[in-house]
């Protein structure tokens, strides 16, 4: 594989993984309000796999091809991004905090917030329907049939240098959202508002053009 279409992807998946979304969204709400990073993130990289894992399979382009899949897969997508906002919104404020920006708390309930994190974030990257059509669309453009490499090996590896894009983007941020803010609980909670009307305002945009798009069929 041409270390020349590794260069050129990893530009294109840095410009896409440095414009705020879901993801975003969500790590800042982790930082802010959870304090909890790594979970976070990755759960962001795991959904991001699983996506991998069903394009390479071929399954992607199958999806992409039906268009009852890709409404439905857009539908559900929109609603659990809406109700991930929604529960942000509704959340308790931002919970105590002991020196040095950590949660105070016993061992049990930060193994449960941990863990939650971690599945809310696979499940945000994972049920994103445009993360899967950017995949499709983008991976495909950098993989070269003359290569000695297999496509589904390219493409497993372009989706790698995507993913590690994401955690050298991801991991700073909820740090700096967790470190700047944990001990601002006023800044920390309008972050998290903010945050969660971002998660409306984008599951609602998503429901809403796909509503828009079935209508003009």
């Amino acid at each position: 594989m041409e270390l020349s279409l590794v260069a050129a992807f990893a530009v294109v998946a840095l410009a896409l993984v440095v414009v705020p979304g879901p993801d975003w969204a969500y790590i800042l709400t982790s930082g802010a309000r959870d304090h909890v990073v790594v979970p976070a993130v990755g759960g962001i990289l795991l959904g991001y796999a699983a996506v991998t894992a069903v394009v390479v399979a071929g399954v992607g382009a199958l999806v992409a091809a039906a268009p009852t899949a890709m409404v439905v897969l857009t539908m559900a997508g929109a609603a659990y991004v809406t109700y991930l906002g929604v529960q942000v919104l509704r959340a308790p404020e931002t919970p105590a905090i002991a020196p040095g920006g950590y949660s105070v708390g016993d061992d049990a309930v930060a193994h449960r917030s941990r863990l939650g994190c971690l599945v809310r974030g696979a499940g945000v990257s994972a049920s994103n329907p445009k993360g899967l059509l950017v995949f499709l669309a983008i991976l495909p453009q950098f993989t070269r049939t003359s290569a000695s490499w297999p496509v589904w090996v390219q493409m497993g590896a372009l989706a790698v240098v995507f993913i590690v894009l994401c955690a050298l983007v991801y991991l700073p941020l909820g740090h700096a959202a967790r470190w700047l803010l944990g001990e601002r609980p006023a800044v920390a909670r309008n972050v998290t508002r903010l945050s969660g009307a971002a998660m409306l305002v984008v599951g609602t945009s998503l429901a809403v053009e796909q509503i828009v798009r079935s209508l003009g069929a």
